[in-house]
């Protein structure tokens, strides 16, 4: 099926509204608060800021990518362990800053997560949990 869509559309919309990709939550739309979160060619980007014309040819994930055969993902996993989730509604952007960060670096130490996660608000859980639940993540990963 194809569709039109205008490129100077954000990929948070087209995400949402035309893939159906709700798990990429719209927040502040001015790529202040992270919650729009995803990968794009395996950096953490602000969705909203994206306009979907440049993403052509370019590899595009969102949290719906990392459940694989009805299991959690590790940094998902660690988040549910350490309560790093409350209301929600960051996670989704939060554990996608911190899966670009394990690609990258599989042993990052507490400053690294702390700066990976800096453009994500949580209201809710404080970010010590957050921190831990990577930290721990980044440990099962190794293993």
């Amino acid at each position: 099926m194809e569709t039109y869509t205008d490129p100077a559309e954000s990929l948070l919309m087209v995400l949402r509204e035309k893939l159906g990709l709700y798990g990429t939550k719209a927040g502040c739309g001015k790529g202040e608060c992270g919650v729009c979160t995803v990968l794009l060619d395996d950096r953490a980007v602000n969705s909203c800021l994206v306009p979907v014309g440049k993403v052509q040819g370019r590899k595009v994930e969102t949290i719906e990518n990392l459940s694989r055969g009805g299991k959690v993902h590790p940094i998902q996993e660690k988040f549910v362990e350490k309560g790093a989730v409350q209301c929600g509604f960051c996670t989704p952007g939060m554990v996608m800053s911190a899966y670009a960060l394990l690609k990258e670096n599989p042993r990052p130490n507490p400053d690294q997560v702390r700066v990976a996660i800096s453009g994500n608000l949580c209201r809710c859980s404080g970010y010590k949990q957050i921190e831990e639940a990577i930290m721990l993540a980044a440990d099962k990963l190794k293993d």
